[in-house]
């Protein structure tokens, strides 16, 4: 989160300034045993961030700081705080994290089919294929627990529009070639499997890949015509760009869930199999 990022900063000036001015680079685990200082959720910004009063700062575990940098950034942090109330909202409980990894996982399998699906409805064109790049996820996971907006806010910082392209099966495969060969990137839609930097096979609902055939491929902007190398549009026989971004995207899949009564969970499936 956001927050968290904050707070390690924090943390870390807590750890390293001394009251004589001097500054000591060293390299700790932000893990709150040092200072108590954790992420907050709803209204416990005391107790997570501690408490600044009279030029002093007082951590969560009681230490007391009255010299140095450490009471100016404490200060910041919790003057920050009812601006970043919003961020704090509870937006879904997920009972298991959904962590980010490569070739695919639950966290880029949920992006990706929410993109699509969420095109889908944008456009009302039909969507047969996803494609993310997995930089555009910027957190690794979502933690188990309360997901705070804040997590969403963090995932998604970029303004990405979502897009719908019409592919021929041909440009598609050399997509999914180019994917093989240089950098997997989020799939949806569709199995590839790839030996080495081979792409051996890919699949479109459970058929082989039609080089004659057109394809609806929902990505985003970033991605049209030259991000992380990509070019999807190259060649594109129709191209729609909406007006809404993938945060957005995702926060109506995600409040809809929790309106529902639903957990957020989500698992990989084996969409993109790797060989050697």
């Amino acid at each position: 989160m956001v927050q968290t990022k904050l707070i390690a900063l924090s943390a870390a000036a807590l750890l390293l300034v001394s009251c004589a001015g001097t500054v000591q680079w060293r390299r700790y685990a932000m893990d709150a045993s040092r200072t108590g200082v954790h992420a907050v959720e709803g209204d416990n910004a005391p107790q997570a961030l501690g408490r600044f009063d009279g030029g002093v700062y007082t951590a969560p575990d009681g230490k007391v700081f009255d010299c140095g940098v450490t009471p100016a950034v404490a200060k910041i942090m919790l003057d920050a705080q009812e601006k970043m109330a919003p961020l704090r909202e509870v937006v879904a409980y997920a009972p298991v994290a959904i962590p980010k990894a490569k070739p695919e996982s639950p966290l880029s399998n949920l992006a990706v089919d929410v993109l699509m699906a969420q095109t889908e409805a944008a456009t009302g064109k039909k969507v047969d294929v996803g494609l993310m790049n997995f930089g555009g996820i910027r957190l690794n996971e979502i933690p188990q627990g309360n997901v705070l907006l804040d997590d969403f806010v963090s995932m998604f910082p970029f303004k990405n529009h979502l897009c719908w392209v019409q592919l021929s099966g041909a440009d598609l495969r050399r997509l999914f070639e180019q994917i093989a060969r240089e950098n997997i990137q989020v799939i949806g839609g569709a199995r590839l499997v790839i030996d080495g930097t081979k792409l051996v096979s890919a699949e479109i609902a459970g058929q082989p890949l039609d080089d004659a055939k057109d394809y609806g491929v929902a990505t985003v902007d970033f991605l049209l015509d030259g991000g992380d190398k990509l070019y999807v549009a190259r060649n594109a026989k129709d191209l729609v760009i909406t007006k809404m971004m993938i945060y957005d995207a995702m926060m109506n899949y995600v409040r809809a869930e929790t309106a529902a009564g639903r957990p957020l969970t989500y698992q990989a499936d084996g969409r993109v199999e790797i060989r050697n």
